[in-house]
């Protein structure tokens, strides 16, 4: 028999927000609802630093109509935060919830939040403090371990399939050489995910460059050479976080963000630099333009996939129904595919450990030989996640036979 743990609990929101991260939260909250065990549900306002400054919000006393407006508005309702915690400031977050009786807590985000969950679980098992620490699956990036997919990838690839295919459509019309910057320091599903634009067999992206492989500015040239040669004009998607064969990062920035990376998606550094080497190939008189997608990408409103929706709810749920079970003291939450024809998944509850700290990478024999484009298994992969994509219209462009020459 199962002892029954009884007190409050804590969600927070960690990391970059996305257009589903609510759904999760609403889950947790409302599976939460109604059990014996639980006290009071506080939401922690900009997750682990309002901990810290005992910064609370009272999710028990939130209505439904209000929590499932909530759940379809993007971003993080509670706030987040990219902070580490230190092994002090974990100390002080244990205290805190003894303080407030909080035995459920629950962390909504990737791989670094697994990671102060997984430090949490430890403090608090080494102390004697009956806790139960899950950690909820979130990033655009979909590079968490075990997981199939992680929610707020498909919303975010949807963005990105439905901007490159107005971007091809807008570069049909006035013919250049067209570069999209796309988020993906480490993992290029992202970027993978413009492949989806294509509905015919001259549509673009006509290239697509991943960090998992090397970046080389003169095969670069090369490529978009040829591509102009043949159609006369070059869509190309490029994930922000390409570097050569040493690993040295293609955008020339100075700038840094909070963990003192390289900051990528808020300059325009890498597209300016593809465009040089592009107008070094054709002219400088060549037509080249590049845009940065940026945060765009990540809490965009009114283009989320509906299968992504659910199962962002899904994963908050069994969050809530693993912790409440008692079978888990701790645990992130993973989704795997049910095998049959048609697209089902189903969630089950995997080791911190196994998804704190390290992140994967986009698999390399979905990369072309050529080391420029993806393969039709990834397709197949994306396809269900990011949902049915808009029809197009075309003409023929059978035109008549001409009169005066």
């Amino acid at each position: 028999m199962v002892d029954v743990l009884r007190g409050n609990a804590v969600i927070g929101q960690s990391g970059g927000p996305t257009a589903v991260i609510n759904e999760s939260l609403v889950g947790i909250v409302k599976a939460l609802r109604g059990s014996p065990a639980l006290g009071r549900v506080f939401g922690a306002v900009h997750a682990v630093k309002g901990i810290l400054s005992e910064e609370f919000l009272d999710l028990s006393a939130v209505d439904d109509a209000t929590l499932e407006a909530v759940a379809k508005t993007p971003s993080a309702a509670l706030g987040s935060v990219r902070k580490k915690p230190t092994a002090d400031e974990c100390r002080t977050v244990l205290e805190i919830c003894r303080a407030y009786d909080i035995r459920y807590f629950f962390y909504i985000g990737g791989n670094d939040s697994a990671e102060t969950a997984h430090l949490l679980e430890s403090m608090a098992n080494a102390s004697g403090y009956a806790m139960r620490l899950f950690h909820v699956p979130k990033t655009i990036d979909n590079d968490l371990r075990v997981t199939d997919h992680c929610p707020g990838f498909g919303s975010a690839a949807r963005f990105v399939a439905q901007a490159l295919i107005g971007d091809d459509l807008d570069n049909r019309s006035l013919p250049g050489v067209k570069i999209d910057v796309i988020m993906g320091r480490h993992a290029g599903y992202l970027t993978a995910a413009a492949a989806l634009a294509r509905r015919r067999e001259d549509d673009g992206p006509h290239l697509i460059y991943l960090p998992e492989v090397g970046f080389d500015p003169i095969r670069f040239q090369e490529d978009v050479k040829r591509v102009v040669a043949r159609l006369g004009r070059c869509v190309i998607a490029v994930s922000e976080g390409i570097h050569d064969a040493n690993g040295q990062l293609i955008a020339e920035s100075t700038e840094k963000d909070s963990h003192g990376n390289v900051q990528l998606s808020g300059s325009g550094a890498l597209g300016d630099r593809l465009a040089g080497f592009v107008k070094a190939a054709l002219g400088e008189k060549a037509r080249v333009r590049a845009d940065t997608l940026g945060y765009l990408q990540r809490s965009f409103s009114g283009l989320r996939s509906e299968v992504d929706a659910e199962e962002a709810r899904v994963v908050g749920v069994a969050a809530a129904s693993a912790a409440l079970g008692g079978e888990h003291r701790s645990g992130s939450i993973a989704i795997r595919r049910v095998p049959g024809s048609t697209y089902r998944s189903e969630c089950f509850v995997t080791p911190l450990e196994t998804v704190a700290k390290v992140t994967r990478t986009f698999p390399c024999e979905w990369i072309t030989a050529a080391g420029n484009d993806v393969t039709g298994e990834f397709l197949d992969y994306a396809r269900p996640l990011v949902g049915p994509l808009p029809p197009i219209g075309w003409f023929t462009r059978e035109l008549i036979p001409k009169r005066a020459h």
